[in-house]
């Protein structure tokens, strides 16, 4: 009789989870906890060498001694109530964190686990938080942040918050707990030249914190009396150098900079000075050309400056050329990715890129549409289109871009797509995509099935490749139709349907992808 091997690992659970109530057989005490909230526990040195790394090295050190006396180990670091959990998790392999009401808890959870050594109960927490708990995450960054650098072993996290800063800095410096974010953890976020920020909410954002580190300071600067200046001074001190005053225009300059003149070095307010008293209001002295802004749950401000240089055809290291703003028009996650959605939304438009994000990994393909979509069937025309992809989404040095080399079959409209490029190189119909290389330069996307788009094979009817259905002549070598024209209305070359042989492909694409288009 064939067992199910995992069929007795429930009970085993709590066979085990019992030997933690069994005042007779236990061999060591533990003290968690410090003064005033201390708790020992009761436990099984051979249960505790096996589950945790750092016990068996404790344990190695407190060997079990033939007076009968029990062995005693203390982790002070830890609290009571915690050690509650991770213990139940070390004897039956059960954790529900659903169960926890304040996701804090989970937070000194993988702290404990972390001294523990505990890496399965680590990747666990990590997903579990990365998961679940983005909105908590974001709205207390601050103590996630410093605690995923706790431990080496929080890979998972420290990488999600470095994204997050890169990603989403306005949400960092908005949550709750701004106004307690490290001085070093705000420089290096100001300091990162990718911010996607205006320099005039960094400013703000630098005068927020330092006032807040200062709560005896008057809210108006107006009021500030000389040693209330040194104070503020004193505190941005370290904020200054990163601070790209050059970016503001002398309005900004004149309502928000002036008013705190006195905690600016001398030197650097006199040149700032000079600067901005010869300029027009709505000048930036050194208006350099980048992305104004990007709201995208899937590129960042690298990835928007990138595409924008490829737009203007620049080098990756050539300094952008012209102003970009990216403004969201449809977002599938939010919208749908229903054909007649796109089209309502993005027929007429032109000047447009497509942003695809694969299902279940970290590739991101897209497209730049310089001519306007349409719903009728047809291509457009133009040599300046291009599609693109990211291997790793979080680095945008593993790109492919791939130009168009036909220009006649550059884009390709149809009521019944989204936005698609070239006979077959990116495809998107509802939230599947397809990529075979055919009017453009190279192959951007994973292995998708030949048959899906029925490579090479054009509609006698209407010359278009065929897309989905394949209707095949069994009476001549060499005729097909696509399902559109595979009607009695349109038929010219043989009357009778029976003549035609659905020919079968694989509609099950790798990538099920969620659209934005910016």
């Amino acid at each position: 009789m064939d067992v199910n091997n995992n069929q007795f690992l429930p009970k085993l659970s709590v066979n085990l989870l019992e030997m933690l109530d069994d005042d007779e057989y236990y061999d060591i005490t533990i003290e968690v906890g410090s003064d005033p909230y201390i708790k020992i526990f009761r436990a099984h040195m051979v249960i505790l060498n096996y589950r945790s790394n750092y016990l068996r090295r404790i344990l190695s050190t407190n060997k079990k001694k033939n007076d009968g006396t029990l062995v005693q180990i203390k982790l002070p670091n830890i609290l009571p109530e915690i050690f509650q959990i991770i213990l139940k998790y070390i004897y039956g392999g059960r954790l529900s964190l659903e169960e926890c009401d304040d996701t804090l808890d989970i937070i000194k959870i993988l702290a404990a686990a972390g001294e523990l050594n505990l890496h399965e109960l680590i990747n666990h927490l990590q997903s579990f938080l990365i998961q679940n708990k983005t909105q908590w995450i974001e709205q207390n960054f601050n103590l996630v942040y410093q605690a995923s650098f706790e431990n080496d072993s929080f890979l998972e996290l420290q990488k999600y918050c470095t994204n997050l800063i890169s990603k989403s800095p306005d949400k960092i410096l908005k949550s709750i707990s701004f106004s307690s974010i490290p001085e070093k953890l705000l420089v290096s976020i100001i300091q990162n030249n990718n911010l996607q920020m205006s320099e005039i909410q960094v400013w703000k954002y630098v005068i927020k914190w330092g006032l807040a580190q200062n709560p005896e300071l008057p809210t108006d600067p107006a009021t500030f009396s000389k040693e209330d200046f040194n104070i503020l001074k004193n505190t941005l001190q370290q904020f200054i150098p990163f601070i790209k005053f050059n970016n503001l225009t002398s309005s900004e300059f004149s309502s928000e900079v002036l008013p705190y003149k006195k905690a600016l070095p001398k030197e650097l307010y006199k040149d700032l000075l000079r600067i901005f008293l010869n300029l027009n209001p709505n000048i930036r002295p050194n208006d350099k050309s980048k992305v104004q802004s990007i709201n995208s749950d899937i590129i960042t401000f690298q990835h928007a400056e990138l595409i924008s240089k490829w737009i203007d055809k620049l080098d990756i290291t050539d300094k952008p050329t012209s102003s970009c703003e990216f403004k969201l028009i449809l977002r599938g996650s939010r919208d749908g990715f229903e054909s007649d959605i796109f089209h309502e939304r993005c027929d007429n438009r032109s000047c447009t890129i497509t942003i695809i994000k694969v299902k279940d990994n970290n590739q991101i393909l897209g497209g730049y549409n310089p001519i306007k979509w349409k719903s009728g069937r047809g291509y457009g025309a133009t040599k300046d289109s291009f599609i693109f992809s990211f291997e790793d989404g979080d680095d945008i040095n593993k790109h492919i871009l791939s130009r168009v080399t036909n220009e006649n079959y550059a884009i390709f409209n149809d009521h019944s797509y989204g936005p698609s490029f070239g006979s077959s190189d990116l495809i998107l119909r509802g939230n599947s995509v397809h990529c075979i290389k055919d009017s453009y330069e190279k192959q951007i996307g994973g292995a998708s099935s030949e048959s899906a788009l029925h490579y090479g094979i054009r509609c006698d009817c209407c010359n278009y490749t065929v897309r989905g259905m394949r209707w095949k002549c069994t009476t001549c070598e060499d005729y097909d139709l696509c399902q559109t024209c595979k009607t009695k209305s349109r038929i010219h070359h043989h009357p009778d349907d029976h003549v035609f042989k659905l020919i079968p492909h694989s509609d099950s694409s790798n990538y099920a992808p969620r659209m934005t288009h910016i």
